[in-house]
């Protein structure tokens, strides 16, 4: 999507580069000749003729004509005496837009003093003018108006075309210069359909539910260690408990402390990449400054900011393997796969499902604006794809709800596969990790021979087909998966094993890794420059096949070098502790932040400026209400959710699957402290044990019949369990939720 934004600035560009004809220039002339639009309304109404006015010629009119007519006649005579609600409706109107060269094609007017005019029966309506000129060579430029509400858009374009017959000598047609209706807004609110209510009944029941049972908590609870079920599955104190405890790290080497850190840089990534291409598709007066500004260096942060995916698909592949085999040695090779899906489906739908909702519902009913008329943009496509994006289907569809959340898809996907695989090397050991390497080599040649083919690229020539086929396909970010399975199989058969390594294979690991990391950010930006001659399809198929082999080798030596003490910075950075917490909202945070990025970009009132200081600005604003949002959303439906989820499961600690965010660091740290002090737990009882009976042998010999029954009845009894039980007041506190992994582009 960046990518098409990209180039659609480059077609309008070019486009603009050609207005030195003769043709384009009288044609832009003439448009500035114009005084604001507004102010040649009301010249032209203080002017006019009831018989001017006409709205039907030869057939007969009808009662919204009348009325139309009726309220137009109103503001003719009220701008001839100059009331002020009059001259608001004409000073709400907008203007040729200033800057038409620099890609300044709205003039938003006054959206909110329009809307709120109310003389009588006469309320303003707001609508858009779109006007098309053939000398602009496909731009369209775009201005506001207002009118009394009672004139429908077939009504203003009569007005017009009378308007620009006398002040231009010029006969418009509709496909020139048109109003739509569906543009047009006035103060009214639209009644709320039956899912709208449902929403709000829902997210009210359950913000009433959590209210009730935190205040419970916070008066009547003393002890929190023996909360009733419902007080600890709903109290918002609880949660947030769970939330921002931080685990400080312990020198465990079979424990990755590092990856909050990657998870919660990578999500930076995702909605810093998210903002550049919100604000794109915003009202900009710079609009093709865009071209300009892919050709700087540090565009190609943005422009390749897909490789945060890849990142992800490496961490789950990773804690898929290294969790569940681990899992599988204390269970003996047995695998509770119905039990994997029920959780995971337990912990990413009912989110999911609550932000289509809210999106398609309740966006135009928290905001508003005259960008914002319809509520979320892809409303319709919700419509039409709901049941695709909730069946996790969504990349394979041409109607995406929820763009972003194809991610979902294809990581459901692959974990819905991972059972096979995980029982295939747990019984076949290397001989299936070298057929899932084989795999990978063939999927990476599936890849490579996809783009040959099809001649697809994802620069110059990018289309959306390419798009569909070589990055919403799940085959395509299978490769960054399996490897990451690979290596957390690497990660279980040397669990506790420390490498040495000697200082220059530690300073060669870290430069190869940079050296795959810049080059796969930075490798095409000479490709990118204005001038350059554009790749052949055979060096984009090489670069996008190798650079999804080098980013996720790249990620796995980082999170190796940080594991066995060569990290350095690194380490420190990524294995603190303080990103715990935004690492357990990371999944409410990607699912909610195009939500507040579309109301701030759509609810504006005003053109904008495109810079990248001026996306920072947005960026840290949009972050910071994202994450207030997604803790309240997490508090009233994530959290309560997953904590029902813990009344299905018994109290052993079972596998809980893979979720890239849900099994984080912390959980792994709780699982493997856990296993080492029941393993000396076990160890301390025998001894103590083998001790006493031995005494008790003694004691027999002695013939202390009283003393030996003592003993004998003391050590007959059953001994504490060591095979993984757990306190179930404890169990949800071990097992913090950090949902799945997210994606940086649309």
């Amino acid at each position: 999507m960046l990518v098409g934004f990209i180039l659609l600035g480059g077609v309008i560009l070019v486009g603009a580069a050609h207005l030195g004809d003769k043709e384009v220039l009288q044609g832009f002339y003439h448009l500035k000749y114009l005084k604001p639009l507004g102010t040649e309304f009301a010249d032209y109404f203080q002017n006019v003729t009831l018989n001017d006015l006409s709205l039907f010629d030869s057939r007969l009119p009808t009662q919204e004509d009348l009325l139309c007519l009726s309220d137009m006649t109103k503001l003719m005579m009220a701008l001839q005496g100059g009331q002020y609600w009059a001259l608001k409706m004409i000073d709400a109107w907008g203007s040729i837009p200033s800057g038409i060269l620099t890609g300044n094609l709205y003039d938003l007017g006054n959206f909110d003093e329009c809307i709120n005019i109310e003389n009588e029966n006469i309320r303003g309506k707001y609508c858009f003018l779109t006007a098309s000129p053939k000398q602009f060579q496909g731009l369209s430029l775009t201005t506001a108006t207002c009118f009394p509400a009672s004139c429908s858009a077939t009504h203003m374009n009569k007005f017009l075309a009378q308007m620009m017959k006398r002040v231009l000598n010029l006969n418009i047609t509709d496909s020139l210069m048109s109003i739509s209706d569906s543009t047009c807004q006035t103060n009214e609110s639209e009644p709320w359909d039956s899912l709208t209510i449902f929403a709000i009944v829902i997210l009210s029941l359950m913000g009433s539910v959590v209210a009730f049972l935190t205040v419970y908590d916070y008066f009547f609870c003393q002890n929190q260690d023996q909360l009733p079920v419902l007080v600890k599955v709903f109290s918002a104190r609880v949660n947030s408990r769970t939330i921002f405890r931080i685990v400080e790290n312990k020198s465990n080497p079979n424990v990755i402390d590092c990856l909050s850190g990657i998870r919660c840089m990578s999500l930076f990534w995702v909605v810093y990449c998210h903002e550049y291409v919100t604000h794109m598709s915003s009202i900009n007066i710079n609009f093709f400054g865009i071209l300009q500004w892919v050709q700087m260096p540090f565009s190609s942060f943005i422009v390749h900011g897909f490789y945060s995916v890849d990142s992800f698909f490496f961490i789950g592949g990773l804690l898929v393997s290294v969790i569940a085999l681990r899992m599988m040695d204390r269970t003996k090779g047995k695998l509770n796969v119905p039990l994997m899906y029920l959780h995971r489906l337990i912990r990413i739908v009912p989110i999911l499902a609550t932000a289509i909702l809210v999106y398609t519902k309740l966006m135009g009913v928290v905001a508003g604006g005259p960008l914002l008329k319809d509520g979320y943009s892809d409303k319709s496509e919700c419509q039409k794809s709901w049941f695709w994006t909730l069946l996790f289907m969504v990349n394979y569809t041409k109607h995406k709800c929820l763009h972003h959340t194809w991610y979902l898809a294809v990581d459901m996907q692959l974990f819905l596969i991972s059972p096979i695989l995980l029982i295939a090397i747990y019984k076949w050991g290397k001989k299936a990790a070298a057929g899932i390497l084989v795999l990978i080599v063939l999927l990476s040649g599936c890849l490579f021979a996809t783009m040959m083919v099809n001649n697809y690229s994802m620069l110059k020539n990018y289309s959306s087909t390419a798009q569909e086929k070589i990055y919403y396909a799940t085959h395509t970010h299978a490769t960054p998966w399996l490897m990451g399975f690979l290596f957390g199989y690497f990660l279980y058969l040397n669990q506790g094993k420390k490498f040495k390594l000697s200082w220059m294979a530690v300073w060669s690991g870290w430069i190869l890794c940079l050296a795959m990391i810049f080059t796969s950010i930075f490798a095409l930006y000479p490709a990118i420059k204005s001038g350059a001659p554009p790749l052949s399809t055979l060096e984009e198929s090489i670069y996008y096949t190798l650079t999804r082999l080098g980013w996720p080798m790249a990620i796995g030596w980082v999170i190796f070098a940080c594991m066995q003490g060569y990290g350095g910075l690194a380490n420190s950075f990524l294995s603190s502790p303080l990103w715990q917490p935004l690492s357990r909202l990371s999944y409410s945070v990607y699912i909610w932040h195009k939500f507040i990025q579309e109301i701030n970009s759509r609810s504006i009132r005003t053109n904008s400026y495109f810079s990248d200081y001026q996306v920072m600005l947005r960026f840290w604003s949009t972050f910071g209400f994202t994450v207030l949002l997604a803790y309240f959303m997490y508090i009233l439906v994530e959290a309560p959710v997953g904590g029902l989820d813990l009344l299905l499961r018994s109290q052993k600690i079972v596998f809980v699957g893979n979720e890239s965010k849900a099994n984080s660091e912390e959980v792994q740290q709780n699982q493997i402290d856990d296993g080492r002090t029941k393993a000396s737990l076990r160890v301390f009882n025998g001894f103590h044990q083998a001790f006493f009976r031995g005494l008790d042998i003694f004691l027999r010999s002695q013939k202390k019949a009283s003393t030996e029954n003592k003993y004998i009845s003391y050590f007959n009894q059953p001994q504490e369990s060591t095979t993984g039980d757990v306190d179930p007041n404890k169990q949800r506190e071990l097992e913090a939720p950090e949902p799945t992994a997210v994606t940086p582009t649309d």
